[in-house]
C-alpha cells in the first residue's frame, strides 16, 4: 500500500524532529572529537549473533549493524569514531520493530561500558535539550525527565525482582526470553531512562566478561518509556574466545535450524592484529525520533514504511511482545 498525500503531510513535524535530533547527534560527537565514517552495508557475511537474522541480497547480506566494520577501525587506531546508517534484520516488524531501521553506533577506544554510559547520558539529555528545548519530555503521558539521573539494574537485580529468579546464577535461555519481555521490561520504571546491566555472559556474545564474575558479560541496555533504545558493550578484544564464541553460536543456530554464516575472518584478523580495549554503543534512531515525537509506533515516524521492500510484508503478523 502506497502512502498517501495525507499520511506524507501528517509526517511533516515528525520528520522534523529528526532532522533536528540528527543535526543534535553530529554536534554532539564532532564537538568531542569523534570522526564521523561509512562502513559497507552489503557484506560478505554478517556478525554471528543468536536471534539476530540477516536479510539475504545478492551474493551477500545487509548488515544488521555496521559493528565488525567499525571493530576493524579501531583496531587500525582510529580512537573515537561514529557512525548513522541503515542496518536491516530479517522477519522482524512490529510497533517498535521493522526491518530497516536507523542505527547510530559509537566506539572509544580505551573505554569501558560504564564510560559509555557517561557518553549515552549526555548525548540523550543533550539531544532532548536541543530537540524540544527542555530535558524532560512526556511519552504517551508519562513525563520522563532526562537528566541527572537515571535508575539503574543490574539484570540479576531486576529479575530477582521482577520475575523471582536469577539469571546468573543458573540461566535459563528459553525462561530468561519470556521474562525479560514479560515481567522485567514492563516492570521497569518510566519516569526516567534506565539501565539494565551485567547480563549472563549467554546474552553478550561480543562483550568481554566482567571481571572477578565469568557468568556475566560488561553489557548494559537503556530503556525510555518502556522501550529499548540502546544496547553497550565493554568489546571481546580476545580473538581465541571471540572465535569460540561465534563458533558455539554457530553451532546452536544450526541445532536450531537457522541459517549458519561464515566467520567473518577480517575481523577476527583485526582481533589478532590488536585492537585497543573499547567500548562501544548501538543506539535506534528511530525509536529515539519516536520518544522525541510521543509516537506510539513506527508507522508514525517512518512515512513510506508500507512501501519499503525489506522481506516483510507490511501485513506481517505483529511480534508476540508488542501490544
Amino acid at each position: 500500500m502506497h502512502a498517501t498525500v495525507q499520511h506524507l503531510a501528517a509526517c511533516r513535524p515528525r520528520l522534523e524532529i529528526r532532522s533536528r535530533a540528527l543535526q543534535a547527534i553530529r554536534g554532539f560527537f564532532i564537538e568531542r572529537g569523534f570522526l564521523e565514517v561509512e562502513t559497507p552495508v552489503r557484506l560478505r557475511t554478517p556478525a554471528m549473533e543468536l536471534h539476530i537474522d540477516a536479510e539475504p541480497a545478492g551474493s551477500g547480506f545487509l548488515r544488521t549493524s555496521p559493528e565488525l566494520h567499525m571493530k576493524r577501525l579501531l583496531a587500525a587506531g582510529y580512537p573515537r569514531i561514529f557512525q548513522v546508517g541503515p542496518c536491516f534484520r530479517r522477519g522482524e516488524f512490529g510497533r517498535i520493530h521493522n526491518p530497516e531501521y536507523t542505527m547510530l553506533e559509537w566506539y572509544r577506544a580505551g573505554a569501558d561500558y560504564s564510560d559509555m554510559l557517561v557518553d549515552a547520558k549526555a548525548l540523550v539529555a543533550f539531544t532532548v535539550r536541543t530537540v524540544l528545548g527542555d530535558t524532560r519530555l512526556t511519552y504517551q503521558g508519562t513525563p520522563i525527565e532526562t537528566e541527572p539521573i537515571w535508575e539503574r539494574f543490574t539484570v540479576a537485580e531486576a529479575f530477582i525482582r521482577f520475575a523471582g529468579w536469577d539469571p546468573t546464577a543458573e540461566f535459563d535461555p528459553d525462561r530468561f526470553d519470556a521474562d525479560l519481555v514479560e515481567k522485567v521490561e514492563p516492570g521497569l520504571p518510566r519516569h526516567c531512562p534506565v539501565i539494565l546491566a551485567d547480563y549472563p555472559a549467554a546474552r553478550a556474545a561480543l562483550a568481554r566478561r566482567k571481571p572477578g564474575d565469568e557468568r556475566v558479560a560488561e553489557r548494559w541496555e537503556l530503556y525510555a518509556g518502556g522501550m529499548e533504545l540502546a544496547n553497550a558493550f565493554t568489546e571481546l578484544v580476545d580473538p581465541v574466545e571471540q572465535r569460540a564464541r561465534f563458533d558455539a553460536c554457530a553451532a546452536e543456530r544450526g541445532a536450531l535450524g537457522m541459517d549458519v554464516y561464515p566467520l567473518d575472518e577480517a575481523f577476527l584478523a583485526a582481533l589478532e592484529n590488536g585492537m585497543p580495549p573499547s567500548g562501544g554503543v548501538a543506539l535506534g534512531l528511530d525509536r529515539l525520533v519516536m520518544l522525541l515525537a510521543d509516537c506510539r509506533s513506527l508507522d508514525e515516524v517512518l512515512p513510506f514504511r508500507g512501501e519499503a521492500c525489506t522481506g516483510t510484508a507490511p501485513n506481517a503478523p505483529r511480534r508476540e511482545d508488542e501490544p
